[in-house]
């Protein structure tokens, strides 16, 4: 009973220490090393509370009777329009993989600051609750963090030879938040801000699943 008692509290210890060591693409010291599957479930996981964080923050937004009476003359123009991204998941699916992964990370620059500066304007709305800029700055930070793990992914995939060693051209589109007089008219800047975000986050978790399951084709999705 003594050796199987020490024999359970070492196999507890050990999965202790794996689930709790931080993640890495190459293994290093005091790193668990996942695989290239492993690594994708993460992000996808990651991507998809990003997506839903932003249709929560979105239908806030939608309560506000100001942006209920300016929803017709909504401009939603994007300021990540510039960048060329596949239209439809047959287009996706034929897009190579590393110009896939670089569209990905270039999705995410662009938001970083936008998002920074989003969060910002919340917190300074006293007409938002509490909730909003919570959940404004929770955004930005989890934005932060999904990019952190795309590139671990990139580079777990360029470890074992998936995609070239080489993402070029990942750089944000230039974009700030215009400085509105009324908050009528930051309510509606604010709000086509979610709504660019939200198409965008959408696109960013449906590329992330094409691309592990053609990555990874026995997984038969």
């Amino acid at each position: 009973p003594v050796s199987v008692l020490f024999l359970v509290l070492v196999c507890l210890d050990l999965e202790y220490r794996v689930t709790s060591a931080p993640i890495c693409a190459h293994g290093d010291a005091g790193c668990h090393l996942l695989s290239v599957s492993d690594l994708f479930d993460r992000v996808i996981q990651h991507s998809n509370r990003v997506h839903s964080l932003s249709s929560d923050l979105y239908s806030e937004f939608e309560r506000f009777l100001p942006v209920r009476n300016q929803i017709g003359r909504a401009t939603r123009k994007c300021h990540t329009s510039r960048i060329l991204t596949p239209n439809g998941k047959e287009n996706a699916q034929r897009t190579d993989r590393e110009e896939l992964t670089q569209v990905i990370l270039r999705l995410l620059v662009s938001w970083m600051d936008p998002l920074l500066q989003f969060h910002q304007s919340v917190a300074h709305n006293e007409e938002l609750s509490k909730f909003s800029s919570n959940k404004a700055l929770e955004l930005s930070d989890m934005v932060h963090e999904l990019k952190s793990g795309v590139e671990k992914v990139a580079e777990k995939m360029q470890l074992v030879g998936i995609i070239s060693n080489s993402l070029n051209g990942v750089f944000p589109a230039e974009a700030s938040l215009s400085s509105s007089a009324s908050n009528e008219a930051r309510h509606i800047r604010d709000y086509e801000l979610l709504h660019c975000f939200r198409r965008d986050s959408d696109k960013v978790q449906n590329y992330l699943k094409i691309l592990k399951c053609r990555i990874v084709p026995e997984l038969g999705c």
